[in-house]
């Protein structure tokens, strides 16, 4: 039996909080990612099963700022444009999706970002 990376547990994790959370076209799920190079968010309809909105690091705007692409700051970046995207469509509250990953780091400021742009979670 091969051992269990931490990128199979943070699976087992995402696949735990799943059983719970789920987001509606009133208010979706905010799914956050990150790879060792980037950051993504989505904002998800589970009942339909479509993306909403998105905001990620390889944006050419956010690529343009030159921020980094996956630390702190950018996090914070995507957290603000993310946010703004998702008051554009008319999402006022979410639900947050850490995606197995812990709350802390980049994960926590990217959702302070979004709440200070003024997203409810």
């Amino acid at each position: 039996m091969r051992k269990k990376t931490r990128n199979d547990m943070r699976v087992v994790r995402h696949q735990r909080l799943r059983r719970t959370l789920a987001g509606t076209a009133s208010v979706p799920r905010m799914a956050v990612y990150h790879s060792l190079k980037h950051i993504y968010v989505q904002f998800i309809d589970d009942d339909l099963g479509h993306t909403l909105a998105a905001a990620s690091t390889l944006e050419k705007p956010v690529r343009e700022m030159g921020v980094g692409t996956c630390n702190i700051e950018s996090a914070k970046v995507i957290g603000k444009l993310a946010a703004e995207r998702a008051k554009a469509k008319g999402i006022e509250s979410v639900v947050f999706d850490r995606g197995g990953h812990l709350y802390h780091g980049k994960v926590k400021a990217l959702a302070d970002a979004a709440r200070e742009a003024g997203l409810r979670f």
